[in-house]
């Protein structure tokens, strides 16, 4: 069993390529949940969407977000009626969230109604988020405190992200199955995703970090950061923020108590003593995922970094 630590789209690639070369039934995703929101009245949930949307073949490839050829009538409609739409969910986006939030008043907790969506999109993988109870990611920046989805896509990452605030965190117990996924594992995978607010969320909620440290699987990351620079999103200079270097050495610090080997990319082969001396051991390899063949060649050579079949 492989067990993933999933951010948002670069650990949706990296998804599709896993699944490519490894067996459904023998992978479970843990998925971050402090990119969750409500809009107009629903739970949006960016993170596990954009796993569903990837490995359902319904996403917008180009983009990285929503669904391809989605259409945006409804959005078009609600400011008539007051709403603010900065947040852009096509149509048929917004009947998955419709779905979610329907599920979640009903009784249903959050791994329920991911399991639903994931079985109505045809997606043959456990998705498991978290944690069922509410994490909120906020950024601090020079200026005022904001949540998550208002810093990076109304403002666009503009200013400094000087703080990173895990809202709820301290009540946030993980979700039925996410610590024996880790610990039962035959290898676990830290994705290609922003460490800072992709992948710490999920690893401070109780018990995910402490049982990363313990399983006795090997614990394999892929670097986000290549060249000094993030392939997608503002991680390198959320990483600068915070005082950090941008490149795959912080990524080995940042997950240095837990971490057997770190897999980066052939510009970075330079920075492998650096790593290696962190007691960390180094894959170097293409981690540009650019086509199919290109994520399921990134996947076949974490597996064997894990030593899994």
């Amino acid at each position: 069993m492989i067990t993933v630590i999933a951010g948002g789209v670069g650990a949706a690639r990296f998804l599709q390529g896993l699944l490519a070369v490894q067996s459904p039934s023998q992978v479970t995703i843990v998925s971050n949940v402090g990119d969750d929101a409500e809009f107009f009245g629903l739970h949006v949930s960016p993170d596990i969407d954009s796993v569903l949307y990837h490995l359902s073949g319904l996403a917008d490839e180009e983009r990285g977000f929503g669904i391809t050829g989605d259409t945006y009538a409804v959005l078009e409609a609600l400011p008539r009626y007051g709403y603010d739409t900065w947040f852009k969910l096509g149509d048929r986006d917004l009947a998955t969230c419709l779905a979610r939030t329907h599920l979640l008043r009903r009784g249903k907790t959050l791994t329920e109604a991911t399991a639903e969506l994931a079985d109505a999109l045809m997606v043959p993988v456990t998705i498991l988020p978290v944690t069922n109870d509410r994490l909120r990611t906020m950024i601090r920046t020079d200026d005022e405190v904001l949540e998550f989805q208002e810093y990076f896509v109304k403002r666009r990452t503009e200013g400094h992200a000087r703080e990173i605030i895990l809202e709820g965190v301290d009540k946030a117990a993980p979700s039925p199955g996410v610590i024996e996924a880790i610990r039962e594992a035959d290898g676990v995978i830290i994705s290609p995703s922003n460490p800072l607010v992709s992948i710490a969320p999920a690893l401070a909620v109780a018990g995910v970090r402490e049982a990363l440290r313990e399983t006795e699987a090997r614990v394999a990351a892929v670097s986000p950061i290549v060249g000094g620079r993030a392939l997608k999103g503002p991680a390198d200079r959320m990483l600068r923020d915070q005082g950090m270097e941008a490149s795959a050495v912080s990524i080995a610090r940042l997950y240095e108590d837990f971490l057997d080997v770190l897999v980066i990319d052939e510009t970075d082969e330079a920075l492998a003593p650096k790593i290696e001396a962190l007691g960390v051991d180094v894959v170097v390899t293409d981690t540009i995922m650019k086509s199919m063949a290109k994520k399921s060649a990134l996947a076949r050579t974490v597996l064997a970094a894990l030593g899994a079949k």
